[in-house]
């Protein structure tokens, strides 16, 4: 009885134009070749998003499967090798939610060896413990299928990427940099606005323009300080600080008259920020408040995403007593944690991940550093009878595409809240934990530290 499992999500294959591109395809084949060449008694388990149906808009229904067999054969040809050997199981995710709702992909997906259930969540056993395993879309509200295999029973999110990331594919070419496409790897969608206006800041916008600008933005800071001192001065409540930039200015000759000019300019730009300060505000306050309402901002008395995870990891510990683990994917970021003597895992993302890195000094966008955790959970019976949860890493080069510009304003991202690469869960003894200097890391400030919290 197979009872060692592989458990991956969050691939994304497939979609407009160019969101066709599978940066990881070779190491996915790689991976499947490996499952398929082991003598384990093992299964693997695809925890949703393995496709991007919701990208493709120039096919409808089931005929996505045909554009996903035409683009991608090999894939398919290894899936259908692999599925010989082992099962491969796949369940829907929000991306992928046709899945559910068309029965026809149950049986073209077994012509390769995949076995879809149409499920929210499945569960496995591993000794005398239980794996539940669901996607995770139906707690998050943007993403939530309201009545799971309905074919028009779409969430919000589904009309998001339409309109927007399956665009995306078909705009991305169109740019000096082919960088829109990557649009699925920002996470949380509330940084895409600073995400596009960073990559419209450093790679869109023409070059003398940028350059123009920098020194205004960098001294930005500076330029609010010299904001204060002018206006001592022209109140005349205390002229000494003018007096005294000034004349240490001078010192510097032509670039010291430079900065000057910038400095002026500055004053100039902060006057008129000040001047329509008020309504701005009143506009923004507004559409901050419209957009939280369709829930695509988060007010700051809203419960932290991960916790809704949390919460319903609880629940379903609670309705199950050999419970164990809980698995789920959908927000791509990779984690392990310990709750009541139990663990709830994220299975992460093979797509690109994208970390925002902020300025060290002035008002220019931030950047965003891309890299890859192409990852995978191996469970199976420990030998004291407990879950051992193996976590391992795919390596992959990042992309290390930042420009020269993105990486003198900002300090290279620092290592990260490491995922253990060895877990032992076993609800009626200890937990046992190993962390290894090899191991990825989760990549975002929102999975809480262990224990108890994600």
């Amino acid at each position: 009885m197979t009872d060692t499992y592989y458990l991956i999500s969050d691939l994304h294959i497939g979609g407009d134009e160019q969101l066709e591109q599978v940066d990881f395809l070779d190491e996915l084949l790689a991976f499947l070749r490996e499952l398929e060449e082991s003598d384990e008694d093992a299964e693997l388990i695809i925890n949703g998003d393995a496709f991007g149906l919701w990208e493709f808009t120039q096919v409808e229904g089931p005929a996505k499967l045909d554009a996903l067999l035409d683009r991608y054969p090999e894939l398919f040809a290894q899936l259908q090798a692999t599925g010989r050997e082992i099962p491969i199981t796949l369940i829907p995710g929000n991306h992928d939610y046709e899945l559910a709702a068309y029965p026809e992909y149950v049986d073209r997906l077994a012509e390769y060896n995949v076995t879809l259930e149409q499920e929210v969540s499945i569960e496995r056993s591993v000794g005398e413990h239980v794996v539940h395993v669901e996607h995770g879309m139906q707690e998050d509200p943007s993403n939530r299928i309201p009545d799971f295999g309905n074919p028009y029973a779409n969430p919000p999110g589904y009309f998001v990427n339409r309109q927007i990331t399956s665009r995306a594919g078909r705009l991305s070419d169109r740019g000096k940099y082919n960088w829109l496409k990557d649009i699925q790897a920002v996470t949380p969608m509330t940084q895409i606005p600073d995400w596009m206006i960073s990559n419209y800041f450093y790679r869109e916008m023409s070059a003398w323009l940028r350059y123009a600008v920098v020194p205004f933005l960098l001294l930005f800071n500076v330029g609010v300080l010299y904001v204060a001192i002018f206006a001592l001065d022209w109140f005349g409540l205390w002229s000494a600080p003018l007096t005294a930039v000034l004349e240490f200015l001078e010192l510097f000759g032509p670039a010291g008259e430079l900065v000057r000019l910038v400095l002026v300019g500055n004053l100039v730009l902060i006057l008129l920020l000040l001047a329509i300060a008020i309504p701005l505000s009143v506009f923004v306050r507004d559409a901050r408040k419209t957009l939280r309402r369709f829930g695509f901002v988060r007010s700051r008395g809203d419960a932290d995403p991960v916790e809704k995870y949390i919460d319903r990891a609880r629940a379903v510990f609670a309705s199950n007593p050999r419970a164990a683990v809980y698995v789920y994917g959908h927000t791509h970021r990779p984690s392990s944690t310990e709750v009541d003597d139990r663990l709830v895992i994220n299975t992460g993302t093979w797509l690109k991940r994208l970390r925002r890195i902020d300025p060290v000094i002035g008002v220019v966008p931030p950047v965003f550093y891309s890299s890859y955790r192409l990852n995978y959970f191996r469970l199976s019976p420990a030998d004291d009878g407990g879950v051992l949860v193996e976590y391992e890493v795919i390596e992959k080069p990042d992309p290390d595409d930042e420009t020269l510009l993105q990486r003198l304003l900002t300090r290279s991202p620092k290592q990260q809240t490491p995922v253990p690469a060895r877990t032992v869960v076993d609800p009626a003894g200890e937990f046992d934990r190993q962390l290894e200097e090899t191991d990825a890391t989760t990549g975002d400030d929102e999975i809480p530290r262990q224990p108890s919290d994600s």
